[in-house]
């Protein structure tokens, strides 16, 4: 699977919003490869868009298609300033990966200091273990760049995701997990467009 993510920031994001739907009702139908997407704006502005390809060859006919580039020099009119973009083919999903009945999505930023470790620590019974613990969290989908790692969750609602950050019934295992990150941003997105194909 190959992931591109898109952030920038936006001062009308009704607009974006409007527009990441007209996405699906027009461009989507001929987008090959196409595996679903992750849409929204943080309460500071913050944009996110996460889409989801088979492979990083249709991700590339995708963008050069001519009602593509159309589409986003429109979506471009409503970024202040340039937007980010970051694309890898190295992906993994938590759980079943990205769930379209969620009601809050989180994405985390950081530099892994030992990939490896990380991953190892992901063993099935620790999987296991933070379902049970986390209900809230319906799945994932991360990202790597090097040891830049991007980490987008999906909960059932923020308020289930709040209460559940302060439960100590995973606390122990997570905070190991947790100190192979550093420099970690977040961008809360409450109000997420998820489409799967």
């Amino acid at each position: 699977m190959f992931v591109q993510v898109i952030t920038g920031e936006t001062t009308d994001p009704a607009a974006v919003r409007a527009l990441g739907e007209k996405w699906q009702r027009e461009l989507r139908p001929g987008a090959v490869g196409y595996l679903g997407s992750t849409i929204g704006t943080a309460a500071d502005g913050t944009f996110v868009a996460a889409i989801q390809f088979t492979d990083d060859v249709a991700a590339k006919e995708n963008s050069e298609r001519p009602e593509q580039d159309a589409f986003f020099k429109e979506m471009s009119q409503l970024f202040d300033g340039q937007p980010t973009f970051r694309e890898s083919n190295d992906t993994s999903l938590l759980f079943d990966g990205p769930s379209a009945k969620a009601g809050f999505v989180q994405v985390m930023q950081s530099t892994c200091t030992d990939r490896a470790k990380a991953e190892a620590m992901e063993s099935n019974e620790l999987l296991d273990a933070l379902r049970a613990a986390r209900p809230d969290l319906l799945g994932g989908l991360r990202l790597w760049d090097g040891n830049q790692s991007i980490e987008i969750a999906y909960f059932t609602s923020e308020a289930d995701a709040r209460a559940a950050e302060k439960s100590e019934a995973f606390d122990a295992p997570q905070q190991d997990f947790s100190s192979l990150y550093e420099n970690t941003t977040y961008i809360d997105l409450p109000n997420p467009q998820i489409h799967l194909a």
